[in-house]
């Protein structure tokens, strides 16, 4: 294949009718139209200069168009660097200068914001609208319908993806297009998908679940997709019962339990529900199987590797775990000091090796020698555990262990049993600075509804369940955790609201 990514997940649909893309007002765009748009926008690409292995960074709304953009990088031969549409100014600045992006694309509102920053690297501007207008578009419209694809290898960068950042410099992991190509080939196997599969998609394709999970797999294996621009609860629901798949965040699924709509009838044409991004709590498994008869399957991933297991399709899908490696990844527990592997149900860092795994880091090569192995190992900076029956376990990130008077303290044991108290709807627990011990225990809690929960009836249970050392030296109550666009928990945040909990010299202290 001159270009295995575009040949095997675009090029196959060349010519056909076939349905790809349902929006939500009704309109339904074929394999046919969307690759006639994607190869109109790769000769506004080449018409702008950029050649092969050129970077272009993307700041645009979720659209047609912008998935469309994804296809038109990938024959262009063009790295796909999709950003998060929250990013500011100042964050744009720096990713736009790591990367060297040769060409920036944003929503038009944002132009004036990001031209003078664009200019100053030597990239240029483009717009794209969340309605598909823009100054990309007007270049596009007048171009042939068919391009001729760039020649790429297996090895070469697909895409850039920065990681959220929240220690430090975000890094910018390099995806070729083998790692994306052996995901999605190993991921459409495992979890059964085929052409007759419609994909209920609500997740932005700014993130490597909503881009190369979820639309890699559909492409992969011809089906389509129920593309909204959003989750909304009244679409979601609207639709559902013309899908027969369906991928999410936590999120999703808890609102959809919160809705007396969400019915085993409205699920019943539904094959499959995936969860992922972040952790999926025991109890949501419950009522989603109480209410549908579905289980939840959940699987664990992440930028710098696309997904790494998975529970099965078949067989026991268990919750609070992530699964099993999939095929062709191996993964093992190791001890964060040494690095040697740990016997089985022992707590470590989790290191994976596999075709999915990323080729490093976009000009850091101190960081990818720090986290990815000569092996091939790429330390993943989460803790967990695998049982005796080979199921993956996470307990939380290595960042977020706390180490208490020389003690370590995994969060995850400690917010299990606060989320199972009267009163809790969810928990996080974090490590503060203490004067005595160097951090200690905090909780952080979220009522499940509008009377607070008896804190001294949670103590009591802490007391009863957990060490002294795993004890909560305060908890403080908030009516929601902060929370990423994937909805993962950004305990980040909590720590540096809540570091001068236990320092800050008391009040009328001299």
């Amino acid at each position: 294949m001159r270009n295995p990514l575009f040949d095997t997940l675009f090029g196959i649909h060349a010519g056909k009718d076939t349905p790809f893309l349902h929006l939500a007002n009704g309109t339904v765009i074929s394999h046919r139209a969307f690759l006639e748009q994607a190869a109109r926008m790769a000769h506004a690409t080449a018409e702008a200069g950029l050649k092969p292995g050129d970077r272009v960074a993307v700041q645009v709304e979720k659209s047609p168009e912008a998935l469309a953009l994804y296809a038109a990088c990938a024959q262009a031969g063009l790295v796909f660097l999709p950003l998060n549409t929250g990013y500011t100014a100042q964050e744009l600045d720096y990713f736009v200068e790591n990367s060297g992006a040769a060409l920036v694309i944003c929503d038009s509102a944002k132009k004036d914001t990001l031209a003078p920053i664009a200019g100053r690297l030597g990239a240029q501007v483009e717009t794209l609208d969340r309605d598909g207008t823009g100054t990309l578009m007007d270049r596009a419209r007048d171009m042939p319908a068919d391009f001729p694809t760039a020649e790429r290898q297996a090895e070469d960068l697909a895409a850039l993806l920065y990681t959220s950042g929240t220690t430090g410099r975000s890094k910018g992991a390099m995806l070729t297009q083998h790692n994306l190509l052996s995901n999605a080939d190993t991921l459409a196997r495992y979890w059964h998908f085929s052409a007759t599969d419609v994909l209920l998609h609500a997740l932005p394709i700014f993130h490597t679940h909503g881009l190369f999970v979820a639309t890699n797999i559909i492409l992969a294996t011809g089906g389509s997709m129920i593309f909204l621009p959003k989750f909304d609860l009244d679409q979601i629901i609207e639709h559902l019962p013309r899908a027969t798949t369906m991928m999410g965040v936590p999120t999703f699924y808890t609102r959809l339990l919160s809705d007396s709509r969400f019915t085993r009838d409205l699920a019943k044409g539904m094959r499959l529900f995936i969860s992922g991004s972040a952790p999926l709590l025991s109890e949501t498994h419950v009522q989603f199987e109480d209410r549908t008869g579905h289980k939840i399957l959940e699987r664990y991933g992440m930028t710098e590797t696309n997904m790494n297991t998975s529970n099965p399709y078949d067989g026991e899908r268990r919750a609070g775990t992530v699964g099993f490696p999939l095929p062709g990844v191996e993964l093992k527990i190791t001890d964060p000091e040494s690095g040697q592997t740990l016997p089985a149900g022992e707590i470590g860092q989790i290191e994976v090796r596999g075709e999915n795994v990323f080729k490093g880091y976009w000009q850091m090569p101190e960081k990818t020698a720090a986290e990815l192995r000569d092996d091939g190992f790429f330390i993943t900076g989460d803790l967990g555990r695998q049982d005796a029956d080979g199921y993956v376990h996470i307990i939380g990130r290595n960042k977020d262990l706390i180490i208490s008077g020389g003690y370590n303290i995994y969060p995850k044991e400690i917010e299990e049993l606060l989320d199972a108290q009267d009163g809790v709807l969810e928990s996080a627990v974090i490590g503060v600075p203490h004067p005595d011990f160097g951090e200690t225990v905090l909780g952080v809690i979220v009522p499940s509804g509008d009377t607070p929960p008896d804190e001294a009836a949670i103590m009591a249970a802490v007391t009863q369940s957990l060490a002294r050392f795993k004890h909560p030296r305060r908890l403080v109550m908030l009516d929601e955790l902060p929370r990423n666009t994937m909805g993962k928990v950004q305990k980040n945040m909590l720590r540096e609201r809540y570091a001068d909990m236990f320092t800050a010299p008391a009040s009328g202290t001299p």
